[in-house]
C-alpha cells in the first residue's frame, strides 16, 4: 500500500467515472485541495481532504504495513494517455528535417523515396531485438515525462513479415513495462515502393494476409488506416475496415491532415475509437462527428514540426465536440512524446482552456484508446498511474511553463518509478 498525503492539489478527481467530456464541460476539471491517495494492489483506493484523513478510523496514519510519501504541498495528476504514438521504429530522419527547413514539403520528401518509406527501409534493415532496446529507450523516456497509457502503432515495416515484427515489439513492451499499453495494426501506412501504380494490390495484401497473420497472432488491440491525399483512398479505408471488423479490431484512422480526405466520415460510419489529425475539418465534418462514438484526436505536435496549420480545436469543443490529444511520437513528424508540451500546444496553438487541455490528455484520451475504465482520472478502482510535480502555483502552471520539466516523481501501478 501506498499513502501519498500533503497534496497540494489533486486533479482531475472522479467519484463517478466518465467515459468522455464534450463541448462546455471539457473547460470544467474536478479537483480536491490539501488532499491525500491510497494505492493499493496497484489500484486508486481512496482518496479524499487531508482534515478526512486526520479523522480517519481505519489506521492509515499508522506506519504498520503502509508506505508513506509526502507529497510536500506539490500536485498531483492521474498520468498522461497519449492515444496515438508510432514510437516503434528504426534509427531517425533528421536528414529529412533538414530539407523541410530549406523547403521541401513532407509530400514532396515522400516522394522522392523518403518519409514514411525511409523509415520502413530501416525498420527491415534492424533485428526485432535492436528494434526492441531503441523502443524501450522511448518507453523510457515518457515514462519519465508522465505518460502512463500508450498507444503504439506498426506501419514502419509495409510488408507481413516486418509488420508482425513491429507488432511483436510491442507486445514485448507490453510485458516488460509498467506502462498500459495498446497497439494498433497499421499497415495502410504508406504504398511500399514495389507497389506504385498497383495500389489495389497492395490494399488486398493487407486484407488477405496480413489482417489473418497479425489476428492468428493477436498482436493487435486496433486497426489503423492513413486516409489521405497520396496515401490511401476512402474505397481503401473502408474495404480495411470491414477486413478488420471481421477479427474484432476496432478502427482508428489518420484522417484530414493534408486535405478533406473523407476519412472522418468514413471512420464514423465504421464506429473508429478515433479519428486523427483533423487539421482540415469543417462543418460537414463536425456535423459527422457530432453524437457518434469516434473521439476527435488531435496532434499538434506533427503541426507544429511541419509548419502546417492547426486543427480547429476552438470550433470544435464550441460545436459540443469532445476533443483527445496525442504526441503523435514518430521519426519523420513528430519526434517527441512529450505530452506536457502537447498540452502547452492545445493552449498557445489551439486557443484550448488549460481545463480543456487537461481533459484533451486525460479522461479524452484514455477513451480515444480504449483504456477509460483503468486510466485517465484519479478514481477508485482504476490504476494509480500518477505523477507528483515539482512546486508549482496550480494546474495552469504546467502549460504555461512550456519549456521546463514539472514532474518531480513518477507512480506507476501505485510504485515510484526511478530513472537511471
Amino acid at each position: 500500500m501506498l499513502l501519498i498525503k500533503n497534496i497540494k492539489k489533486l486533479v482531475q478527481t472522479e467519484d463517478t467515472t466518465r467515459t468522455r467530456v464534450s463541448g462546455k464541460d471539457m473547460a470544467v476539471l474536478p479537483c480536491i485541495d490539501d488532499a491525500w491517495l491510497l494505492a493499493e494492489n496497484g489500484l486508486i483506493a481512496d482518496f479524499g481532504t487531508m482534515r478526512e484523513l486526520k479523522t480517519d478510523n481505519r489506521g492509515l496514519n499508522s506506519n504498520d504495513g503502509i508506505e508513506q510519501m509526502d507529497a510536500g504541498g506539490r500536485l498531483v495528476f492521474p498520468s498522461f494517455c497519449d492515444p496515438h504514438t508510432h514510437l516503434v521504429y528504426a534509427g531517425s530522419r533528421e536528414i529529412e528535417y533538414i530539407d523541410k527547413i530549406r523547403g521541401l514539403s513532407y509530400e514532396e520528401i515522400s516522394k522522392r523515396g523518403g518519409g514514411i518509406l525511409n523509415s520502413a527501409k530501416l525498420l527491415r534493415q534492424t533485428p526485432e531485438e535492436e528494434l526492441y532496446r531503441q523502443s524501450l529507450e522511448r518507453v523510457n523516456e515518457i515514462m519519465m515525462l508522465g505518460t502512463g497509457s500508450v498507444e503504439i502503432k506498426s506501419g514502419y515495416g509495409l510488408t507481413v513479415e516486418d509488420e508482425l515484427k513491429m507488432l511483436r515489439v510491442i507486445r514485448r513492451l507490453k510485458e516488460t513495462t509498467p506502462l498500459v499499453i495498446r497497439s494498433s495494426f497499421l499497415g495502410a501506412h504508406s504504398l511500399p515502393a514495389e507497389f506504385r501504380g498497383r495500389r489495389k494490390e497492395y490494399v488486398d495484401l493487407v486484407i488477405n494476409q496480413m489482417i489473418p497473420a497479425v489476428a492468428g497472432e493477436n498482436l493487435a488491440d486496433f486497426i489503423d488506416v492513413f486516409c489521405d491525399r497520396g496515401f490511401f483512398t476512402v474505397e481503401d479505408t473502408e474495404r480495411i475496415l470491414e477486413a478488420g471488423s471481421k477479427y474484432g479490431l476496432r478502427g482508428k484512422i489518420h484522417a484530414n491532415e493534408l486535405d478533406f480526405s473523407g476519412g472522418i466520415q468514413a471512420g464514423v460510419r465504421y464506429n473508429a475509437l478515433s479519428v486523427d489529425h483533423l487539421e482540415f475539418t469543417g462543418e460537414e465534418e463536425i456535423e459527422a462527428l457530432l453524437g457518434s462514438g469516434t473521439m476527435p484526436t488531435l496532434l499538434p505536435g506533427a503541426a507544429f514540426f511541419l509548419g502546417m496549420e492547426y486543427p480547429p480545436a476552438r470550433k470544435m469543443i464550441d460545436s459540443g465536440l469532445p476533443v483527445a490529444m496525442a504526441s503523435d511520437y514518430n521519426p519523420g513528424s513528430s519526434p517527441s512524446g512529450n505530452m506536457k508540451f502537447i498540452m502547452s500546444l492545445g493552449c498557445i496553438k489551439l486557443r484550448m482552456l488549460p481545463e480543456e487541455a487537461v481533459n484533451a490528455v486525460t479522461v479524452n484520451a484514455a477513451y480515444a484508446m480504449g483504456v477509460g475504465e483503468i486510466a485517465g482520472s484519479v478514481a477508485r478502482g482504476k490504476k494509480a498511474n500518477l505523477f507528483i510535480t515539482k512546486e508549482i502555483p496550480g494546474y495552469e502552471f504546467m502549460p504555461y511553463a512550456f519549456g521546463s520539466n514539472l514532474i518531480d516523481r513518477v507512480i506507476l501501478e501505485g510504485k515510484e518509478v526511478h530513472f537511471p
